[in-house]
């Protein structure tokens, strides 16, 4: 116990276990998002955690090495405000207006979080977060897409040969009773370069495996693709 608390002060050895604690916790997330084929991955990941680290053991050392007075927070809260462009550059908004990157960004501010914990010495409350954090980008997913996948809510992009298909797929869907309420063509202007695509927002009479629509969708003579969003 008495090893521990030496660890959680301004030491050199207590700044190596700290520094080497962020690129093993921080990198771990990373492998996963890396994975994935995410934007921000393993190298990242580390850089985030070590240097949300080094902004917290260095307002640690101004207080206790050097016996300036700050306040211990101040360079963590910038770390936590200056993470937002990493998370914003994670994110991307599709051509079918869907918006991806979201659980990436909001990883890279918990990790940062993760690494102002490490570095304020924090060692429990930074490997339980790290627990929530693979727990939740990992285990979490498979039942997330476990329930969506026969969600009665399911929104599809279709791409088809030509605007007049599109009549076809809402007949097919009213034949399956599944409710259209909205539906976004996209790509009109650019026939020459590639086909139109349709959006539709939907809504299923009963719970069903979302695969049963997909195939009956692809099934329609002039559909190309068909992906659920």
């Amino acid at each position: 116990m008495e090893f521990l608390d030496s660890l959680r002060g301004a030491s050199l050895a207590a700044l190596v276990i700290k520094l080497v604690l962020a690129v093993i916790l921080g990198g771990s997330i990373g492998l996963e998002r890396g994975r994935k084929r995410r934007p921000a991955g393993f190298r990242t990941h580390i850089l985030v955690c070590m240097g949300a680290t080094m902004a917290m053991c260095i307002s640690r050392y101004c207080i206790e090495t050097l016996g300036i007075t700050v306040d211990v927070s101040r360079l963590g809260a910038q770390v936590i405000n200056g993470i937002g462009f990493l998370g914003a550059g994670t994110i991307i908004v599709t051509r079918r207006q869907e918006v991806k990157g979201l659980t990436t960004a909001a990883g890279l501010w918990a990790c940062a979080c993760m690494g102002l914990a490490v570095g304020a010495g924090f060692f429990e409350c930074a490997i339980i977060a790290f627990a929530a954090i693979i727990l939740s980008t990992t285990l979490l997913d498979k039942i997330e897409k476990l329930i969506t996948s026969r969600s009665r809510n399911m929104n599809i992009n279709v791409m088809v040969t030509e605007t007049a298909i599109i009549a076809s797929v809402h007949e097919v869907l009213r034949g399956m009773n599944v409710r259209i309420f909205d539906s976004e063509i996209t790509n009109v202007r650019e026939l020459a370069n590639e086909s139109p695509n349709v959006v539709l927002e939907t809504q299923l009479s009963r719970r069903r495996p979302h695969v049963e629509i997909i195939a009956a969708l692809a099934a329609i003579e002039g559909v190309i693709s068909v992906e659920e969003l």
